[in-house]
């Protein structure tokens, strides 16, 4: 079955080339389209040490807001030149690792869509259900012809099942783990989102994303992210990052810390410079002219290497006294939930 090239899979066929021996390589799943396959890439760079901190990057959930991907596969073109001569990154690189699934949906990506080759929103398929949301875009069961589908939950979409495995599999059994899902199309601010998206409830590590936050504005105090659960800003079904929260602390209730993040790229602050865009396919979801592309590709580096330096060093915002934790509680509920 032959396979489908697009210029975010040939970009990351280029890069997986360049990095040669640094980066094991596989391919989690493969996906069948109109007689035609796609693959879905995961990408590890670091030492195989179980017991390092991992930070893991996905892309292309949605596939019609693919800057996600694209803000990745620079990110991974970056490091595969910095591998060449930068001994500091390979030492970071000798006590910890690095993750990356580019184009978690490549039949979205090819084709422009947000669901994937089924009509299904993979952000809507998990078997998580919210607590009295009937919005249409918190996630159907209608038909697949609109948008926000979810599909079957009790046996999730292939490319849905691909990333809760990379996460089960690479990020549950480190002692710290971070994980960042890039997307696009909410607002003008660019968002740091953690969970839950589907309830209100304050998630267990709240007072460690409290301290991270705090650090992260004292080391950039003019930083653009507003740091928020998701719940603030609405509710949806099936969140593929609630069910594997959930997941996660199931099975490791205190020994180990999971952090799952979404970076929401505020991509109408793009429209409105530019409000014929949205005349376009990817006009709310993608910069279209190339000079904002670039600037995108460089506005978020900053935040990626300081995920890294916060799991390679991770007392300050790990490991507090039990008053002290408390306190942070204190403050997270007042400052998030109140």
């Amino acid at each position: 079955m032959p396979e489908i090239h697009f210029a975010e899979l040939i970009q990351l066929e280029r890069i997986i080339e360049q990095l040669g021996d640094h980066a094991k390589i596989e391919v989690i799943a493969t996906v069948h389209h109109k007689n035609h396959s796609l693959p879905i890439h995961c990408v590890t760079l670091g030492t195989d040490q179980p017991d390092v901190p991992v930070l893991a990057f996905f892309g292309g959930v949605h596939g019609l807001e693919k800057i996600g991907s694209e803000v990745i596969l620079s990110y991974m073109q970056t490091i595969s030149q910095l591998l060449d001569w930068d001994e500091e990154l390979l030492i970071r690189l000798s006590k910890s690792r690095l993750v990356f699934v580019p184009i978690v949906n490549p039949v979205g990506v090819y084709q422009g869509t947000r669901s994937n080759g089924n009509g299904v929103d993979l952000m809507r398929n998990a078997p998580i259900e919210s607590q009295g949301v009937t919005r249409l875009y918190s996630g159907h069961r209608l038909t697949p012809h609109l948008p926000w589908y979810r599909g079957n939950t009790t046996e999730m979409e292939m490319e849905a099942q691909a990333l809760c495995h990379v996460v089960t599999q690479k990020l549950f059994n480190s002692p710290l783990s971070i994980a960042l899902d890039l997307h696009s199309g909410f607002g003008i601010q660019d968002r740091l989102w953690f969970p839950y998206a589907s309830r209100t409830t304050p998630f267990a590590f709240l007072a460690e994303t409290l301290a991270l936050k705090e650090l992260f504005d004292r080391c950039y105090q003019h930083h653009v992210y507003r740091i928020e659960p998701t719940c603030q800003e609405y509710m949806i079904n099936g969140d593929l990052w609630d069910y594997l929260f959930d997941e996660f602390i199931s099975r490791f209730p205190s020994d180990r810390l999971f952090l799952p993040l979404t970076l929401e790229m505020g991509s109408w602050l793009w429209l409105r410079k530019s409000p014929l865009h949205l005349f376009s396919r990817h006009g709310l979801f993608h910069p279209l002219l190339p000079h904002r592309q670039q600037r995108i590709f460089r506005r978020h580096f900053m935040l990626f290497d300081f995920l890294h330096r916060s799991i390679l060093y991770p007392k300050k915002w790990t490991q507090q006294q039990p008053s002290q934790k408390l306190l942070l509680e204190k403050m997270a509920l007042d400052l998030w939930y109140v």
